[in-house]
């Protein structure tokens, strides 16, 4: 008998330290910060849950004078000699897209942050925390590195992940004159890329747009996605000129692209490149202090989902 509930005693005991090493290998990799490296020169958003939106600085026409340059603001437009943002809202078929035009000076003026102002394993804010923090412009969510284990991350001239993804896996790198480049991780490393001079590389995908051609297919979709979905993407139309482009989905009032319809989209604003960035509740637009879009994860809210990190155009 004393044997028998000694095996009962062990047996519980077991099962119960077995559930405890279980939930603690989820906390670990889905809900536990842990930080591997600070990001340098950038500003520090702190770790939050942030549900609501800014208050907008542009809800009427502004002129200012910063650093000796003049400074026009509107809802729709930026100006300060070196950048320019021209934002416009359109209908493509269901669903309101949102797309920036945006032309520099130079390349420096395209950068990136990530949350918490460092690199590491479930460190997130929302976009619009993150791009306040950065003193933004306009900004849109990135490719959320944290959420995968692999995949290159460069980021500002840093490398900070050189795991592969894949061989197949296409990247969007960003080099230090500001044209862009969709690679496979498989054809080279990390290391030769930021030999390059890659200033940025993301890892999510895929490619949409090369040499002004579209490069999917109208039944290609991402893994995780749903056919239509709401959708972040990027691209060159020539050197300094760019477009970023957010697409709402998931609601009744927008029902969101494919990825074929997001890439034909690009095309027609004259793309030479084009990428695919992190979807879904990850989708925002933000700009001159305020979330433009109506980010959603399941539909039922509009709410921001937290991000790893953001690409920004800012001064």
């Amino acid at each position: 008998m004393k044997r028998f509930f000694a095996s009962k005693f062990f047996s519980a005991a077991y099962a119960v330290l077995l559930l405890c090493f279980t939930a603690y290998v989820l906390l670990d990799a889905f809900i536990i910060p842990r930080t591997y490296a600070a990001q340098s020169g950038t500003g520090s958003a702190a770790v939050q849950s942030s549900t609501s939106t800014a208050s907008s600085t542009a809800a009427s026409a502004e002129s200012q004078t910063t650093s000796g340059q003049s400074v026009v603001s509107t809802d729709s437009c930026y100006s300060d000699g070196n950048i320019t943002v021209t934002l416009t809202t359109s209908r493509l078929d269901d669903t309101t897209v949102y797309t920036a035009d945006i032309v520099l000076s130079d390349a420096s003026y395209l950068q990136t942050a990530l949350a918490g102002a460092a690199y590491g394993r479930n460190i997130t804010a929302a976009t619009s925390a993150i791009a306040a923090d950065s003193d933004a412009i306009i900004a849109i969510n990135g490719d959320y590195y944290g959420g995968r284990a692999a995949g290159y991350v460069i980021r500002n001239g840093v490398l900070y992940r050189s795991t592969s993804a894949g061989d197949d896996q296409q990247d969007l790198v960003i080099y230090a004159d500001g044209t862009f480049e969709i690679i496979s991780e498989g054809g080279v490393s990390a290391e030769t890329l930021l030999k390059n001079g890659a200033r940025q590389v993301f890892s999510f995908g895929p490619g949409l747009v090369s040499d002004g051609t579209v490069t999917v297919t109208a039944d290609e979709e991402v893994g995780r996605a749903k056919t239509t979905n709401p959708r972040t993407a990027i691209g060159e139309i020539s050197p300094l000129h760019y477009v970023m482009v957010v697409a709402d989905g998931r609601t009744s009032k927008s029902t969101g692209l494919s990825l074929y319809e997001l890439a034909e989209y690009l095309q027609s604003l004259g793309v030479t490149t084009a990428y695919n960035l992190d979807g879904g509740g990850s989708s925002t637009l933000y700009f001159n202090g305020q979330v433009i879009n109506n980010p959603t994860t399941n539909g039922t809210a509009i709410k921001e989902r937290k991000v790893s990190d953001i690409v920004y155009i800012g001064c």
